[in-house]
């Protein structure tokens, strides 16, 4: 049973006019945000690369990546930026979570009021790189809070790497030790797991930035995604798409990809490369033909010459075999593989594996002829008459000197001859004191290989590696200096040869001069020495190593001077196409020098080969 009310009981309330409110006088009175509150877009456009993951994990569909024309991009960036819908958005924070770079976060702003519903979309930017839009406290008002009027140094929910959405670090490539690795030509990367590849692969955040850098156009997250389901014949079919010599780029593949991987802004970039020797090493050659369909190419009845099986040539061959040409290549050397074989050691790329992807090549149809010279055992005129098209793609195999005193001595060596008869099998000489010069991986690869053999012949290591860049702009990659050092090379960047010191017909050292600059103003190769600092690297041989050149022998017999030029190169055409219709050049004779890039100038060799020859049925 209900009491009866009291009627006094409503005056009760009089008391509470006088005590202080619980809720604020907003907008006079503002209550700040917590410090991680998710408001609205912060974006620093020049650390973002436009990779557009936050685009692509947003539940709400609010984010969409728009082109700035204004916006000139680096390799391996897009010109383009998210823009948020605010109608849309659900302020979870995913985007920030996902963002590779750190360069998207939300500020504590909140406020934006318009009858205007395409003012809610922002192109989010910060006050880094929009001056205009961001106010210090002073000139803030919250009477115009909005998209437009913002707050600066406002942050709110940034990245954190502990919560990120991504493995910031790579899964460790198991190696010998550099101290029992320097005594041998084993390979010294071991290779994944099938269980540390998939992990690996599933760092990925499929961007697909790495293919806009990759020379041969791979279809990288294709075959990483395949990995990562354990689809290795998947990813077999999506790497030969653009690449045949996969085994190969596996191990020597100069990489651009990982440099352009968004996960290396924060962290570790995926292990492209490892994960493409993953997949090959583990399918097993005989299973290739099914795999790839290419267990019977029907002929068209056309025959392409090709002088050189490195990787320009082999590509070459391969893709117009596919197309139904009879390709034969024509090789100077005992086997196949060019410079990969006679100008990388057989510790960072075994013979065993290069072969694999020659012989699945030789497998489709093309024939390789080797210890056949062009320009002495047959010109190309000859082949001319035989073939329909000529394909010439045969590396740099000659080295360049310094040219200073002393350098006609005996015991001053080109560092690709001896890489090349170290893999023939050819003794070279060995002294316990050697000074190699130059800076790039060819000086690394002779460097270490004459660790090795130092090792086998006096069990210690003496050698010195000068060159005239200073270490931060070396061409040599930095793993390859990095390895060169840990087997024990004395590494002296940021100098040049004076001269060689011979006594007694003997070679002692190498007077070292001080280089101040490699390259003038206008990029060109013009070195400037301090003639007063000076040093001695003592040494009883040198090998040079400061690059090498192509070998035009092949241009006998009257063909030099009907082609065209462009000062002192040969003129060609986006397909390799001389002035003489039937003769095509490629590989390391027009870019790189590097495996892929030979790869990408093969493929586009073959298409423009097949394309000649279409116009002329």
């Amino acid at each position: 049973m209900n009491k009866k009310p009291k009627s006094l009981r409503p005056l009760k309330a009089i008391k509470y006019l006088f005590k202080k409110p619980k809720t604020l006088r907003y907008p006079f009175e503002l209550k700040e945000p917590s410090e991680r509150y998710r408001g609205l877009h912060l974006n620093n456009w020049d650390k973002c690369t436009g990779c557009g993951n936050c685009a692509d994990i947003c539940p709400n569909v609010a984010i969409e990546m728009k082109e700035i024309p204004e916006i000139k991009p680096e390799e391996g960036e897009k010109n383009e930026r998210p823009e948020v819908d605010y109608g849309r958005c659900c302020f979870c924070g995913l985007c920030v979570d996902i963002c590779p770079t750190g360069s998207l976060r939300l500020s504590r702003d909140y406020l934006h009021i318009h009858f205007d519903p395409d003012t809610f979309k922002l192109l989010a930017r910060d006050e880094k790189t929009d001056k205009e839009h961001f106010l210090p406290p002073e000139k803030y008002s919250i009477f115009k809070a909005s998209l437009a009027h913002r707050k600066e140094d406002y942050e709110g929910f940034a990245p954190d790497l502990i919560y990120a959405l991504f493995d910031p670090e790579r899964i460790p490539m198991s190696q010998i030790p550099p101290g029992e690795r320097k005594s041998s030509f084993i390979e010294q990367v071991k290779g994944f797991s099938q269980e540390e590849a998939q992990k690996e692969a599933s760092r990925c955040l499929e961007c697909k930035l790495c293919e806009e850098v990759c020379p041969a156009g791979m279809d990288i997250v294709d075959y990483v995604r395949n990995i990562w389901d354990d689809n290795l014949e998947g990813a077999i079919r999506d790497i030969y798409k653009t690449n045949p010599l996969p085994g190969i780029c596996g191990r020597v593949c100069t990489h651009n990809c990982e440099s352009a991987c968004v996960l290396g802004h924060q962290g570790d970039p995926v292990s492209i490369r490892w994960l493409k020797r993953y997949a090959v090493d583990n399918i097993p050659l005989e299973k290739y033909q099914r795999v790839l369909g290419t267990q019977e190419i029907e002929s068209i009845g056309k025959k392409i010459a090709i002088v050189g099986s490195g990787p320009g040539g082999l590509a070459t061959a391969y893709y117009l075999r596919l197309m139904g040409y009879e390709t034969v290549v024509f090789e100077k050397l005992p086997k196949p593989g060019g410079m990969m074989r006679y100008g990388i050691p057989e510790y960072r790329l075994p013979y065993e594996d290069m072969d694999k992807d020659i012989d699945y090549i030789k497998s489709t149809g093309v024939e390789i002829r080797c210890n056949t010279t062009i320009g002495k055992d047959i010109i190309l005129k000859d082949l001319k008459e035989k073939y329909d098209a000529v394909f010439v793609s045969t590396g740099l195999h000659v080295g360049r000197t310094t040219g200073v005193p002393g350098t006609d001595h005996p015991d001053v060596f080109q560092a690709i001859e001896q890489l090349r008869k170290v893999t023939m099998g050819e003794e070279i000489k060995v002294t316990d004191k050697i000074v190699v010069i130059g800076g790039g991986d060819v000086a690394m690869d002779i460097a270490r290989t004459l660790i090795r053999l130092q090792m086998q012949e006096f069990s210690r290591v003496d050698i010195a590696v000068s060159c005239l860049e200073t270490r931060d702009i070396m061409p040599a990659t930095p793993e390859e200096i990095e390895e060169a050092l840990e087997e024990g090379i004395d590494l002296y960047p940021g100098w040049g040869p004076e001269e060689i010191i011979i006594e007694d017909a003997k070679i002692t050292g190498v007077v070292m001069k001080k280089c101040l600059r490699v390259f003038d103003k206008e990029g060109r190769f013009n070195p400037e020495f301090d003639a007063h600092e000076k040093m001695e690297l003592k040494g009883s041989m040198v090998v040079e190593a400061i690059g090498q050149g192509p070998d035009f022998t092949f241009l006998l017999g009257g063909i030099k001077e009907e082609l065209e030029y462009e000062g002192r190169r040969i003129k060609i055409n986006e397909y390799g196409q001389t002035s003489l219709p039937w003769l095509f050049l490629g590989g390391d004779l027009i870019g790189g020098p590097d495996v892929i890039t030979a790869i990408d100038t093969g493929h586009k060799t073959a298409k423009g080969i097949d394309r000649f020859i279409s116009k002329n049925e």
